[in-house]
């Protein structure tokens, strides 16, 4: 069996693995970068929107960039429709994934794709790296292996409530500056979206009681034809992706070793879905605290990263969960509650 050595081992090349593999190997620690696909970034599954203030993290070409937004509508249960200031960029999410990992690369992390983290054994990863079983020996391991975490199992941290999603590529019928969010009785525990990218939107929805995967097609099937019908869409479907959305409270996400970062650590917002903006930053903050805990031969340092985490994102990470759970035992009564439960309104906030 092949064996391998490194300072720190990240499991998973999205944005979270990606910029920790970077910020670590920038610091002079041997880093290793896997990950099972073989194209980093593809398939997607994400709406493809990031806040524009995102881009002073994002040490890299910008050529990821699709178009500009400007606001956001929300269409509430009662028809009603509010149009908020919503700055941010519409991007192809596989080319700012490969963009991260080239940077990770540049900085001198090592990257193995077709490699597939199977096992924890004796302080020792076991992975198949293009059918070629490997031992891979590493002082550190951050687990940024997305929201059904392998890492996360091994420590006994693992996300349990996620979100199915799907979503389409549509033909716009006018092109917008808007991402749209659409709240409907029929989304239990979510919404529908629609977020342009030029000529083209991403349209989908995520929801938590589905059932079946027929169930969450055909609402999103439902979805696309009532926007036919409004004429903002034609009725060609160019493509499909789908995947999971953690929504949950905070949670423990260091233990030895091990720590997670990203989806694996749930680090998206439990009522938006939001998520690429946390694993940028917290991927650049478990890369730097892990190289500092191997310079300094100690573990303990990792705890410093959970409680960075914890200052910078944990209270508002507890509101939304809080409202996510006032909105889904309420949901019958989705209209009167609603600007408790959506980030737009200021009664969101409030306690």
């Amino acid at each position: 069996m092949k064996e391998e050595r490194c300072n720190v081992l990240v499991i998973g090349a999205g944005p979270a693995g990606s910029c920790a593999a970077g910020i670590a190997a920038l610091a002079g620690v041997k880093v290793l970068l896997i990950d099972r696909k073989k194209e980093i970034g593809e398939p997607v599954r994400c709406a493809e929107f990031i806040p524009r203030q995102l881009l002073s993290e994002l040490d890299c070409k910008r050529d990821f960039i699709v178009q500009p937004v400007k606001t956001m509508k929300s269409f509430l249960p009662d028809n009603k429709m509010i149009e908020t200031p919503g700055p941010g960029l519409m991007i192809n999410r596989n080319i700012l994934d490969q963009a991260l990992a080239q940077n990770a690369k540049d900085a001198g992390a090592v990257i193995w794709t077709e490699t597939r983290a199977l096992e924890y054994d004796n302080g020792c990863v076991m992975a198949v790296k293009e059918r070629e079983q490997v031992r891979i020996k590493a002082d550190i391991i951050i687990g940024a292996d997305g929201p059904h975490t392998r890492a996360g199992r091994w420590i006994g941290s693992i996300n349990r409530n996620l979100i199915p999603a799907v979503q389409a590529r549509v033909h716009l019928t006018e092109a917008t500056e808007s991402t749209e969010v659409y709240f409907d009785k029929n989304f239990f525990g979510g919404y529908a979206w629609l977020f342009p990218k030029g000529d083209t939107a991403n349209v989908g929805l995520g929801i938590k009681r589905w059932g079946s995967p027929d169930n969450i097609r055909r609402s999103l099937c439902y979805f696309l034809q009532n926007l036919k019908e409004q004429n903002r869409i034609t009725g060609e479907v160019t493509g499909y992706n789908a995947g999971w959305i953690p929504a949950e409270a905070p949670r423990k996400i260091v233990k030895g070793n091990i720590i997670l970062v990203g989806d694996a650590a749930g680090h998206t917002h439990p009522i938006t879905g939001a998520g690429v903006s946390q694993a940028v930053i917290c991927g650049h903050m478990a890369g730097e605290h892990a190289a500092e805990a191997v310079k300094k031969g100690d573990l303990g340092l990792l705890k410093e990263y959970e409680e960075e985490w914890i200052d910078l994102y944990g209270e508002s990470q507890q509101i939304a969960a809080q409202r996510r759970q006032l909105m889904e035992n309420n949901w019958n009564d989705l209209d009167k509650i609603i600007k408790k439960c959506w980030v737009v309104f200021k009664e969101y906030y409030k306690n």
